[in-house]
């Protein structure tokens, strides 16, 4: 079935950035950005199979390859032949598996919160998350998420804001066969073998207080990149676009439009 999408910004822009979205798969994870990059760039949004817009059950297996091929899929539906992309946790990895496939429709690399393979720390807590859905159920699962995305302090100042976000994620739940082959492909992506061969001007940014995927990660992610560079925040956890996303929109477009 094809995925629906959908373009935003500027209509007349001589360049497109796709945004891939994380776990969740929801294009609405970029709303911080979306201002931002519409002063100068078209928008390419797509919920990612399996989820929102695009639900539908996941062939078994499934891969990061897959969503790479989906990406695709999308840009050529939109008649777009070169990228940017922005990619946060899952949707950096999918934005480096394009880049090792597709080469020539890549142009520039913004990965936040990214790996080359898991690191030993969130595989722990994958395994804490899948046992609570095992064991609760999705609504449950859902209601833990904010705690490996959010910092303390966020989450008691938008308390309700979260519960209503809690409340979204449980009636949207992705399903939990999805959501298993979707973590399954994650766990199971290493591209740290090629990444010598990812020449794509890359921005690797990441939070030094992030939970679930420790700044280390993306520090040896840039390292292993012949033309990365590294850009850190000092707080907002995993979802760090979203609790302080002014700092990291300022570089995101001084590296774009550089």
């Amino acid at each position: 079935m094809p995925l629906h999408y959908s373009i935003a910004g500027r209509a007349d822009a001589a360049e497109t950035i796709l945004l891939s979205a994380g776990l969740g798969g929801a294009a609405g994870f970029w709303a911080p950005q979306m201002e931002a990059l519409s002063s100068r760039f078209r928008i390419l949004l797509f919920d990612q199979r399996g989820t929102g817009r695009n639900a539908a059950p996941l062939p078994e297996p499934y891969s990061i390859a897959a969503m790479a091929e989906d990406a695709v899929e999308v840009m050529d539906a939109a008649g777009i032949g070169q990228v940017h992309v922005m990619g946060h946790a899952l949707g950096g990895l999918v934005g480096l598996e394009l880049a090792r496939r597709h080469p020539a429709r890549i142009g520039r690399l913004v990965l936040v919160n990214a790996w080359a393979k898991a690191d030993r720390h969130t595989e722990r807590c994958f395994e804490i998350r899948l046992g609570i859905l095992r064991s609760q159920g999705p609504a449950a699962y859902v209601a833990a998420q904010p705690l490996f995305l959010h910092t303390a302090p966020y989450l008691s100042e938008n308390h309700d804001r979260i519960l209503a976000e809690i409340a979204h994620g449980t009636a949207h739940f992705q399903g939990a066969e999805n959501l298993l082959r979707r973590i399954a492909a994650l766990r199971a992506f290493d591209a740290r073998a090629d990444l010598p061969r990812i020449t794509a001007p890359t921005l690797v940014a990441a939070s030094r207080d992030d939970l679930l995927v420790p700044w280390t990660a993306s520090r040896t992610l840039a390292e292993g990149l012949p033309r990365a560079r590294l850009w850190l925040t000092a707080e907002g956890g995993h979802a760090f676009t979203v609790e302080q996303p002014a700092p990291f929109n300022v570089a995101m477009m001084e590296f774009l439009t550089d």
